[in-house]
Protein backbone atom coordinates (compact mmCIF):
# COMPACT_ATOMS: atom_id res chain seq x y z
CA UNK A 1 0.00 0.00 0.00
CA UNK A 2 1.28 3.45 -1.07
CA UNK A 3 1.66 6.03 1.79
CA UNK A 4 -0.57 8.74 2.37
CA UNK A 5 -0.61 11.52 4.93
CA UNK A 6 -4.37 10.44 6.03
CA UNK A 7 -5.08 8.08 8.91
CA UNK A 8 -7.95 7.02 10.21
CA UNK A 9 -9.19 6.58 14.24
CA UNK A 10 -12.02 4.30 14.70
CA UNK A 11 -14.35 4.16 17.58
CA UNK A 12 -12.73 1.70 20.30
CA UNK A 13 -14.20 -1.46 20.69
CA UNK A 14 -16.41 -2.05 23.76
CA UNK A 15 -16.04 1.30 25.31
CA UNK A 16 -17.22 0.91 28.92
CA UNK A 17 -16.31 2.61 31.91
CA UNK A 18 -12.89 1.21 33.67
CA UNK A 19 -12.10 0.16 37.34
CA UNK A 20 -11.73 2.86 40.09
CA UNK A 21 -9.09 3.10 42.54
CA UNK A 22 -9.43 4.74 45.66
CA UNK A 23 -8.01 6.07 48.76
CA UNK A 24 -4.51 4.89 48.80
CA UNK A 25 -4.11 4.41 45.61
CA UNK A 26 -4.35 7.30 44.56
CA UNK A 27 -2.59 8.64 47.08
CA UNK A 28 0.68 6.68 46.51
CA UNK A 29 0.65 8.49 42.45
CA UNK A 30 0.97 11.92 43.56
CA UNK A 31 4.32 12.33 42.50
CA UNK A 32 7.13 10.83 40.16
CA UNK A 33 10.87 10.14 40.90
CA UNK A 34 11.31 13.73 40.34
CA UNK A 35 9.58 14.79 43.64
CA UNK A 36 8.10 17.66 41.30
CA UNK A 37 5.88 19.58 44.10
CA UNK A 38 2.32 20.16 44.67
CA UNK A 39 0.84 16.99 43.22
CA UNK A 40 -2.81 16.40 43.69
CA UNK A 41 -5.76 14.55 41.27
CA UNK A 42 -9.23 13.76 42.26
CA UNK A 43 -9.40 10.13 40.79
CA UNK A 44 -7.43 7.32 39.59
CA UNK A 45 -8.72 4.64 37.16
CA UNK A 46 -6.79 1.88 36.19
CA UNK A 47 -7.99 0.35 32.50
CA UNK A 48 -7.51 -2.82 31.12
CA UNK A 49 -8.05 -2.96 28.06
CA UNK A 50 -8.68 -0.26 24.79
CA UNK A 51 -12.20 -0.02 25.86
CA UNK A 52 -11.50 1.13 29.04
CA UNK A 53 -9.07 3.23 27.93
CA UNK A 54 -11.41 4.70 25.27
CA UNK A 55 -13.73 5.85 27.77
CA UNK A 56 -11.80 6.87 30.66
CA UNK A 57 -10.50 9.70 28.02
CA UNK A 58 -13.62 10.84 26.04
CA UNK A 59 -15.04 11.46 29.68
CA UNK A 60 -12.54 13.00 31.31
CA UNK A 61 -11.85 16.84 31.62
CA UNK A 62 -8.39 16.56 32.53
CA UNK A 63 -6.45 13.58 32.19
CA UNK A 64 -2.77 12.07 33.32
CA UNK A 65 -1.59 8.81 31.70
CA UNK A 66 1.48 6.87 34.00
CA UNK A 67 3.35 4.16 34.38
CA UNK A 68 6.04 3.53 36.47
CA UNK A 69 6.44 6.89 37.80
CA UNK A 70 9.83 7.36 37.05
CA UNK A 71 10.30 10.31 35.39
CA UNK A 72 12.78 12.89 36.50
CA UNK A 73 11.38 16.11 34.84
CA UNK A 74 7.65 16.16 37.04
CA UNK A 75 5.99 14.84 34.08
CA UNK A 76 4.50 11.90 35.71
CA UNK A 77 3.02 14.17 38.74
CA UNK A 78 -0.44 15.04 38.67
CA UNK A 79 -1.82 18.47 39.00
CA UNK A 80 -5.05 17.99 38.85
CA UNK A 81 -7.59 15.67 37.35
CA UNK A 82 -7.88 11.90 36.40
CA UNK A 83 -4.97 9.49 37.01
CA UNK A 84 -5.01 6.80 34.62
CA UNK A 85 -2.60 4.10 35.30
CA UNK A 86 -1.27 2.14 32.43
CA UNK A 87 -0.03 -0.87 34.76
CA UNK A 88 -3.14 -3.26 33.39
CA UNK A 89 -2.40 -2.80 29.99
CA UNK A 90 0.17 -5.97 29.95
CA UNK A 91 -0.12 -7.72 25.85
CA UNK A 92 2.88 -9.47 25.61
CA UNK A 93 3.95 -11.79 22.74
CA UNK A 94 5.77 -12.26 19.71
CA UNK A 95 5.31 -12.13 16.38
CA UNK A 96 7.93 -13.19 13.81
CA UNK A 97 10.46 -10.34 14.64
CA UNK A 98 8.11 -8.07 16.59
CA UNK A 99 7.42 -7.91 20.05
CA UNK A 100 3.93 -6.90 20.81
CA UNK A 101 3.53 -4.86 24.39
CA UNK A 102 1.46 -3.35 26.13
CA UNK A 103 1.71 0.02 27.34
CA UNK A 104 1.97 -1.63 31.28
CA UNK A 105 4.47 -3.91 30.54
CA UNK A 106 7.59 -3.14 32.26
CA UNK A 107 11.34 -2.81 29.92
CA UNK A 108 12.62 -6.12 33.01
CA UNK A 109 9.32 -8.36 31.99
CA UNK A 110 10.08 -7.59 28.37
CA UNK A 111 13.39 -8.56 28.66
CA UNK A 112 12.86 -11.49 30.72
CA UNK A 113 10.39 -11.98 28.13
CA UNK A 114 12.45 -11.82 25.26
CA UNK A 115 15.30 -13.69 26.80
CA UNK A 116 13.57 -16.46 27.37
CA UNK A 117 12.67 -16.59 23.49
CA UNK A 118 16.27 -16.21 22.56
CA UNK A 119 15.41 -12.61 21.16
CA UNK A 120 16.20 -9.48 22.59
CA UNK A 121 15.32 -5.45 22.83
CA UNK A 122 18.47 -4.04 22.05
CA UNK A 123 18.21 -0.31 23.16
CA UNK A 124 16.82 -0.92 26.47
CA UNK A 125 17.16 1.98 28.75
CA UNK A 126 18.96 1.85 31.72
CA UNK A 127 16.49 2.38 34.38
CA UNK A 128 14.64 -1.33 33.25
CA UNK A 129 11.66 -0.76 35.94
CA UNK A 130 10.36 2.20 33.70
CA UNK A 131 6.96 0.55 31.36
CA UNK A 132 7.11 0.56 27.90
CA UNK A 133 4.40 2.96 27.67
CA UNK A 134 6.57 5.73 28.95
CA UNK A 135 9.65 4.82 27.10
CA UNK A 136 8.14 5.17 24.28
CA UNK A 137 6.39 8.37 25.53
CA UNK A 138 9.75 9.88 26.31
CA UNK A 139 11.60 8.08 23.24
CA UNK A 140 13.62 7.09 25.71
CA UNK A 141 17.26 6.12 25.63
CA UNK A 142 20.14 4.68 27.10
CA UNK A 143 23.68 3.24 27.48
CA UNK A 144 23.67 1.46 24.46
CA UNK A 145 22.23 4.15 22.34
CA UNK A 146 25.64 4.41 20.65
CA UNK A 147 25.12 1.49 18.95
CA UNK A 148 21.44 0.95 18.74
CA UNK A 149 19.81 4.00 19.25
CA UNK A 150 17.16 4.93 21.38
CA UNK A 151 13.56 4.23 21.07
CA UNK A 152 12.15 6.00 18.41
CA UNK A 153 13.44 3.61 15.40
CA UNK A 154 12.50 0.37 17.01
CA UNK A 155 8.98 1.46 17.25
CA UNK A 156 7.50 -0.41 13.64
CA UNK A 157 3.41 0.27 15.55
CA UNK A 158 1.48 1.93 17.91
CA UNK A 159 -2.15 1.64 18.94
CA UNK A 160 -3.15 5.23 20.35
CA UNK A 161 -6.14 6.77 22.03
CA UNK A 162 -6.57 10.15 21.12
CA UNK A 163 -8.21 12.84 23.02
CA UNK A 164 -11.43 12.18 21.65
CA UNK A 165 -11.54 8.70 22.71
CA UNK A 166 -10.99 7.58 19.33
CA UNK A 167 -8.47 4.78 18.37
CA UNK A 168 -5.56 5.23 16.13
CA UNK A 169 -3.36 2.37 15.06
CA UNK A 170 -0.82 3.52 12.91
CA UNK A 171 2.32 0.84 10.94
CA UNK A 172 5.54 2.57 10.19
CA UNK A 173 5.66 3.87 6.80
CA UNK A 174 1.73 3.86 6.33
CA UNK A 175 1.31 7.50 7.07
CA UNK A 176 3.60 10.27 5.98
CA UNK A 177 3.30 14.16 6.52
CA UNK A 178 2.71 15.82 2.81
CA UNK A 179 2.13 19.47 2.33
CA UNK A 180 3.39 20.31 5.87
CA UNK A 181 0.60 18.33 7.64
CA UNK A 182 -0.95 15.30 8.51
CA UNK A 183 -5.07 14.44 7.97
CA UNK A 184 -6.55 12.13 10.59
CA UNK A 185 -10.49 11.14 9.82
CA UNK A 186 -12.50 10.10 12.81
CA UNK A 187 -16.23 9.67 13.47
CA UNK A 188 -16.23 13.79 14.63
CA UNK A 189 -14.75 14.80 11.62
CA UNK A 190 -11.00 15.78 9.83
CA UNK A 191 -8.10 16.55 12.03
CA UNK A 192 -5.52 18.87 10.28
CA UNK A 193 -2.36 18.05 12.01
CA UNK A 194 0.01 20.56 10.89
CA UNK A 195 3.94 19.28 10.81
CA UNK A 196 6.94 21.75 12.86
CA UNK A 197 9.50 23.71 10.58
CA UNK A 198 11.93 23.62 13.16
CA UNK A 199 15.06 22.07 13.15
CA UNK A 200 16.13 19.36 15.48
CA UNK A 201 19.15 18.71 16.58
CA UNK A 202 21.04 16.11 14.83
CA UNK A 203 22.30 13.83 17.86
CA UNK A 204 21.73 10.43 19.00
CA UNK A 205 19.56 11.15 21.74
CA UNK A 206 16.93 13.72 21.64
CA UNK A 207 14.25 13.76 24.11
CA UNK A 208 13.02 17.89 23.38
CA UNK A 209 9.15 17.73 22.36
CA UNK A 210 7.45 17.31 19.43
CA UNK A 211 9.72 15.68 16.75
CA UNK A 212 9.49 17.33 13.47
CA UNK A 213 11.27 16.75 9.99
CA UNK A 214 9.74 17.09 6.40
CA UNK A 215 8.04 13.97 4.88
CA UNK A 216 8.17 12.67 8.71
CA UNK A 217 6.14 9.67 10.11
CA UNK A 218 2.66 10.46 11.72
CA UNK A 219 4.00 7.34 14.10
CA UNK A 220 6.96 9.75 15.23
CA UNK A 221 4.39 12.65 16.41
CA UNK A 222 4.02 10.61 19.23
CA UNK A 223 6.86 9.08 20.01
CA UNK A 224 8.46 11.24 22.23
CA UNK A 225 5.14 13.24 23.10
CA UNK A 226 5.08 12.18 26.56
CA UNK A 227 1.36 12.03 26.36
CA UNK A 228 0.15 15.47 25.47
CA UNK A 229 -0.94 14.02 22.20
CA UNK A 230 -2.94 10.67 22.61
CA UNK A 231 -2.60 7.60 25.32
CA UNK A 232 -0.27 4.91 24.10
CA UNK A 233 -1.85 1.32 24.74
CA UNK A 234 0.48 -0.84 22.65
CA UNK A 235 3.61 -1.12 20.70
CA UNK A 236 4.81 -3.00 18.29
CA UNK A 237 9.03 -3.49 19.16
CA UNK A 238 11.62 -4.60 16.89
CA UNK A 239 13.32 -7.40 18.11
CA UNK A 240 16.38 -9.37 17.17
CA UNK A 241 17.67 -13.39 17.67
CA UNK A 242 20.06 -14.90 19.19
CA UNK A 243 21.55 -11.49 22.10
CA UNK A 244 25.28 -10.90 22.12
CA UNK A 245 27.24 -11.85 25.26
CA UNK A 246 28.61 -8.84 27.16
CA UNK A 247 31.64 -8.78 28.72
CA UNK A 248 32.45 -5.44 31.08
CA UNK A 249 35.38 -3.78 32.07
CA UNK A 250 36.00 -0.46 35.08
CA UNK A 251 38.70 1.16 33.65
CA UNK A 252 40.01 4.01 36.09
CA UNK A 253 41.92 6.74 34.88
CA UNK A 254 43.86 9.66 37.03
CA UNK A 255 44.18 12.08 33.84
CA UNK A 256 40.56 12.73 32.30
CA UNK A 257 42.00 13.46 29.36
CA UNK A 258 43.52 10.08 28.67
CA UNK A 259 40.55 8.87 29.68
CA UNK A 260 38.38 10.28 26.78
CA UNK A 261 40.85 9.50 24.43
CA UNK A 262 40.61 5.41 24.70
CA UNK A 263 36.24 6.46 24.52
CA UNK A 264 37.46 8.07 21.05
CA UNK A 265 39.68 4.81 20.07
CA UNK A 266 36.55 2.72 21.13
CA UNK A 267 34.33 4.33 18.88
CA UNK A 268 36.78 4.38 15.80
CA UNK A 269 37.17 0.34 16.37
CA UNK A 270 33.64 -0.41 16.58
CA UNK A 271 32.67 1.97 13.90
CA UNK A 272 35.55 -0.03 11.54
CA UNK A 273 34.13 -3.33 13.03
CA UNK A 274 30.05 -2.22 11.84
CA UNK A 275 31.67 -1.34 8.50
CA UNK A 276 33.40 -4.02 7.48
CA UNK A 277 31.63 -6.90 9.61
CA UNK A 278 35.00 -8.60 11.04
CA UNK A 279 33.84 -10.89 13.58
CA UNK A 280 37.31 -10.25 15.45
CA UNK A 281 36.87 -7.03 15.67
CA UNK A 282 36.03 -4.30 18.65
CA UNK A 283 32.13 -4.22 18.72
CA UNK A 284 31.98 -1.97 21.98
CA UNK A 285 27.97 -1.14 22.91
CA UNK A 286 28.47 1.35 25.65
CA UNK A 287 30.90 3.38 27.41
CA UNK A 288 29.46 4.75 30.73
CA UNK A 289 31.65 7.60 32.24
CA UNK A 290 31.86 8.58 36.08
CA UNK A 291 33.79 12.07 36.67
CA UNK A 292 36.23 12.94 39.74
CA UNK A 293 33.86 14.06 42.00
CA UNK A 294 31.42 11.50 41.64
CA UNK A 295 33.83 8.79 41.78
CA UNK A 296 34.86 10.66 45.47
CA UNK A 297 30.81 10.43 45.98
CA UNK A 298 31.45 6.65 45.92
CA UNK A 299 34.14 6.35 48.12
CA UNK A 300 32.27 8.17 50.56
CA UNK A 301 29.40 6.49 50.54
CA UNK A 302 31.33 3.51 50.47
CA UNK A 303 30.32 2.02 47.66
CA UNK A 304 33.04 0.77 45.87
CA UNK A 305 33.50 -1.19 48.69
CA UNK A 306 30.01 -3.05 49.07
CA UNK A 307 30.77 -3.68 45.50
CA UNK A 308 34.15 -5.14 46.08
CA UNK A 309 35.32 -2.66 43.67
CA UNK A 310 39.15 -1.16 43.89
CA UNK A 311 38.86 2.27 42.75
CA UNK A 312 41.79 4.56 43.38
CA UNK A 313 42.20 7.89 44.96
CA UNK A 314 42.51 10.47 42.79
CA UNK A 315 40.83 8.75 40.13
CA UNK A 316 39.67 11.53 37.64
CA UNK A 317 37.45 9.45 34.93
CA UNK A 318 35.93 6.07 35.96
CA UNK A 319 34.93 4.24 32.62
CA UNK A 320 32.55 1.01 32.14
CA UNK A 321 33.11 -0.32 28.77
CA UNK A 322 30.85 -2.97 27.70
CA UNK A 323 31.30 -4.88 24.65
CA UNK A 324 29.69 -7.24 22.71
CA UNK A 325 30.75 -11.30 21.20
CA UNK A 326 28.90 -13.45 19.29
CA UNK A 327 26.56 -15.58 20.92
CA UNK A 328 28.31 -18.77 20.51
CA UNK A 329 31.46 -17.27 21.36
CA UNK A 330 34.01 -19.14 23.73
CA UNK A 331 35.42 -16.31 25.95
CA UNK A 332 37.01 -17.95 28.46
CA UNK A 333 39.19 -19.80 26.07
CA UNK A 334 39.77 -16.30 24.21
CA UNK A 335 40.86 -14.91 27.67
CA UNK A 336 43.34 -17.64 28.01
CA UNK A 337 44.85 -17.28 24.61
CA UNK A 338 45.34 -13.73 24.94
CA UNK A 339 46.95 -14.43 28.13
CA UNK A 340 49.39 -17.00 26.12
CA UNK A 341 50.17 -14.00 23.93
CA UNK A 342 47.97 -14.83 20.89
CA UNK A 343 46.60 -11.37 19.79
CA UNK A 344 44.34 -9.95 17.75
CA UNK A 345 42.64 -13.44 16.92
CA UNK A 346 39.12 -12.49 18.09
CA UNK A 347 37.04 -9.74 19.76
CA UNK A 348 37.94 -9.89 22.97
CA UNK A 349 41.50 -9.82 22.41
CA UNK A 350 40.84 -7.37 20.06
CA UNK A 351 39.30 -5.14 22.97
CA UNK A 352 41.82 -6.20 25.36
CA UNK A 353 44.61 -5.31 23.56
CA UNK A 354 43.02 -2.19 22.81
CA UNK A 355 42.64 -1.21 26.30
CA UNK A 356 46.15 -2.19 27.18
CA UNK A 357 47.05 0.69 24.70
CA UNK A 358 45.51 3.34 27.50
CA UNK A 359 45.93 2.00 30.52
CA UNK A 360 47.97 -0.51 32.96
CA UNK A 361 45.67 -3.38 32.50
CA UNK A 362 46.44 -4.77 36.26
CA UNK A 363 44.09 -1.56 37.00
CA UNK A 364 41.10 -2.92 34.88
CA UNK A 365 37.96 -5.15 36.64
CA UNK A 366 37.45 -7.13 34.40
CA UNK A 367 33.58 -9.14 34.30
CA UNK A 368 33.02 -12.04 31.95
CA UNK A 369 30.11 -13.12 30.01
CA UNK A 370 29.11 -15.73 32.57
CA UNK A 371 30.10 -13.88 35.34
CA UNK A 372 26.98 -12.01 36.14
CA UNK A 373 27.47 -11.49 39.64
CA UNK A 374 30.54 -9.68 39.24
CA UNK A 375 28.84 -7.72 36.13
CA UNK A 376 25.81 -6.80 38.50
CA UNK A 377 28.31 -5.48 41.00
CA UNK A 378 30.23 -3.27 38.04
CA UNK A 379 26.84 -1.42 37.02
CA UNK A 380 25.36 -1.47 40.75
CA UNK A 381 28.65 0.98 41.02
CA UNK A 382 27.72 3.22 38.32
CA UNK A 383 24.04 3.27 39.36
CA UNK A 384 24.97 4.09 42.92
CA UNK A 385 26.25 7.41 41.77
CA UNK A 386 22.89 8.97 41.30
CA UNK A 387 21.58 7.63 44.45
CA UNK A 388 24.56 9.42 46.13
CA UNK A 389 23.68 12.50 44.89
CA UNK A 390 20.07 12.09 45.34
CA UNK A 391 20.53 11.41 49.06
CA UNK A 392 22.52 14.44 49.62
CA UNK A 393 19.94 16.65 48.08
CA UNK A 394 16.94 15.06 50.13
CA UNK A 395 19.54 15.34 53.24
CA UNK A 396 19.72 19.39 52.37
CA UNK A 397 15.73 19.45 51.77
CA UNK A 398 15.53 17.86 55.61
CA UNK A 399 18.40 19.78 57.35
CA UNK A 400 18.75 23.01 55.54
CA UNK A 401 15.95 24.82 53.50
CA UNK A 402 12.81 23.11 52.91
CA UNK A 403 13.03 24.68 48.79
CA UNK A 404 16.03 22.61 47.78
CA UNK A 405 15.71 20.03 45.30
CA UNK A 406 17.49 18.57 42.40
CA UNK A 407 19.13 20.63 39.79
CA UNK A 408 20.66 18.26 36.94
CA UNK A 409 21.23 18.19 33.42
CA UNK A 410 20.23 16.00 30.67
CA UNK A 411 22.58 17.09 27.58
CA UNK A 412 24.21 16.06 24.88
CA UNK A 413 26.74 17.15 21.86
CA UNK A 414 28.53 15.50 19.22
CA UNK A 415 31.45 13.53 20.64
CA UNK A 416 33.76 15.39 18.85
CA UNK A 417 33.13 18.62 21.11
CA UNK A 418 32.60 16.34 24.20
CA UNK A 419 35.55 17.93 25.69
CA UNK A 420 35.06 21.60 25.00
CA UNK A 421 31.31 20.97 26.87
CA UNK A 422 33.22 19.50 29.76
CA UNK A 423 34.99 22.95 30.00
CA UNK A 424 31.64 24.73 29.71
CA UNK A 425 30.35 22.81 33.16
CA UNK A 426 32.98 23.22 34.65
CA UNK A 427 33.13 27.24 33.70
CA UNK A 428 29.38 27.47 34.87
CA UNK A 429 29.41 25.46 37.29
CA UNK A 430 32.60 25.35 38.92
CA UNK A 431 32.29 29.27 38.01
CA UNK A 432 29.79 30.06 40.35
CA UNK A 433 31.08 27.89 43.16
CA UNK A 434 29.16 24.63 42.99
CA UNK A 435 29.46 21.42 44.46
CA UNK A 436 28.72 19.47 41.13
CA UNK A 437 29.37 15.80 39.71
CA UNK A 438 29.11 14.51 36.22
CA UNK A 439 28.28 10.94 34.75
CA UNK A 440 26.28 9.67 32.27
CA UNK A 441 27.08 8.16 28.90
CA UNK A 442 29.97 9.35 27.54
CA UNK A 443 29.97 7.28 24.18
CA UNK A 444 27.27 9.23 23.31
CA UNK A 445 28.47 12.71 24.68
CA UNK A 446 25.30 12.64 26.48
CA UNK A 447 25.99 13.27 30.45
CA UNK A 448 24.42 14.48 33.30
CA UNK A 449 25.60 17.17 35.56
CA UNK A 450 24.48 17.65 38.72
CA UNK A 451 24.56 20.30 41.41
CA UNK A 452 25.24 18.99 45.36
CA UNK A 453 23.22 21.80 46.63
CA UNK A 454 24.14 23.26 50.64
CA UNK A 455 21.76 25.95 50.33
CA UNK A 456 18.71 26.90 48.34
CA UNK A 457 21.17 29.69 46.49
CA UNK A 458 23.21 26.80 45.33
CA UNK A 459 19.80 25.64 43.39
CA UNK A 460 19.01 28.92 41.78
CA UNK A 461 22.74 28.99 40.84
CA UNK A 462 22.42 25.50 39.38
CA UNK A 463 19.77 26.93 37.30
CA UNK A 464 21.58 29.85 36.38
CA UNK A 465 24.09 27.55 35.40
CA UNK A 466 21.63 24.89 33.27
CA UNK A 467 20.26 28.05 30.91
CA UNK A 468 23.98 29.35 30.15
CA UNK A 469 24.81 25.48 29.49
CA UNK A 470 21.65 24.73 27.19
CA UNK A 471 23.25 27.96 25.32
CA UNK A 472 26.28 26.38 24.81
CA UNK A 473 25.24 22.95 23.80
CA UNK A 474 23.13 24.70 21.12
CA UNK A 475 26.23 26.29 19.63
CA UNK A 476 28.46 23.30 19.97
CA UNK A 477 25.50 21.02 17.72
CA UNK A 478 24.08 19.23 20.84
CA UNK A 479 20.66 19.15 21.98
CA UNK A 480 19.66 20.26 26.03
CA UNK A 481 16.85 17.65 26.67
CA UNK A 482 18.84 14.61 25.86
CA UNK A 483 16.54 11.57 27.71
CA UNK A 484 14.20 12.21 30.06
CA UNK A 485 11.71 14.68 28.42
CA UNK A 486 10.87 18.30 28.99
CA UNK A 487 7.73 17.23 31.85
CA UNK A 488 6.87 20.06 34.13
CA UNK A 489 10.39 20.91 35.16
CA UNK A 490 10.65 24.48 34.31
CA UNK A 491 14.08 24.71 33.33
CA UNK A 492 13.67 22.10 31.27
CA UNK A 493 10.73 23.96 29.97
CA UNK A 494 12.96 27.30 30.01
CA UNK A 495 15.58 25.11 27.76
CA UNK A 496 13.22 23.71 25.42
CA UNK A 497 12.24 27.23 24.02
CA UNK A 498 16.07 28.74 23.82
CA UNK A 499 16.60 25.71 22.10
CA UNK A 500 13.39 26.26 19.62
CA UNK A 501 12.76 29.66 20.35
CA UNK A 502 8.84 31.23 20.77
CA UNK A 503 7.81 30.22 17.07
CA UNK A 504 8.93 27.04 17.79
CA UNK A 505 6.85 26.54 20.95
CA UNK A 506 3.85 28.26 19.52
CA UNK A 507 4.15 25.67 16.54
CA UNK A 508 3.99 22.66 19.49
CA UNK A 509 1.30 24.16 20.78
CA UNK A 510 -0.24 24.16 16.76
CA UNK A 511 0.28 20.22 16.96
CA UNK A 512 -0.83 20.41 20.85
CA UNK A 513 -4.44 21.51 19.66
CA UNK A 514 -5.09 20.50 16.58
CA UNK A 515 -5.17 16.73 18.32
CA UNK A 516 -6.61 18.01 22.00
CA UNK A 517 -8.22 21.26 21.60
CA UNK A 518 -9.93 21.27 25.24
CA UNK A 519 -5.87 20.41 26.76
CA UNK A 520 -7.59 17.28 28.79
CA UNK A 521 -4.35 15.50 27.90
CA UNK A 522 -1.33 15.60 30.35
CA UNK A 523 -1.75 19.70 30.60
CA UNK A 524 1.42 21.68 30.91
CA UNK A 525 3.69 18.99 30.09
CA UNK A 526 6.43 20.12 27.84
CA UNK A 527 4.74 23.56 27.76
CA UNK A 528 2.20 25.30 29.64
CA UNK A 529 -1.08 24.77 28.06
CA UNK A 530 -2.78 27.42 26.13
CA UNK A 531 -6.58 27.32 24.73
CA UNK A 532 -5.78 29.72 21.52
CA UNK A 533 -2.20 31.57 20.17
CA UNK A 534 -0.75 34.04 22.40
Amino acid sequence: MAPTNRAVARLAKDPRPPTAREGDALATHLTDASRFPGGHAGSIVAPKDEGEVAYAVAHADQLLPIGAQSSLTGGATPQGGQLLDTARLTTLRLEGEEAVVGAGVSLLELETFLAERDAYYPPIPTYTGALVGGAVSTNAAGAATWKYGSTRPWVSGLTVVLASGCVLELRRGEVLAEGGEFVIETPQGELRVPVPTYSMPDVAKRSAGYHAEPGMDLIDLFIGAEGTLGVVIEVRLRVVSRPPQVVTCLVPFADEQAGLQLVAALRAASRATWASGDPAGVDVRAVESMDRRSVELLHEDGEDEKNGVELPQGTALALLVQAELPADFDAEEALARYVEGERGVDGLGALLALLEEHVDFDAVELAMPDDRARRQQLFDLREAVPSCVNHRVRDAQRDVDGRIHKVGGDMIVPFERFGEMLEVYAREFGGRGLDYAVWGHVSDGNVHPNVLPRSYADVEAGHEALLACGHAVARLGGCPLSEHGTGRNPIKQALLRQLYGDEGVAQMRAVKRALDPTGKLARDVIFPWEASPS
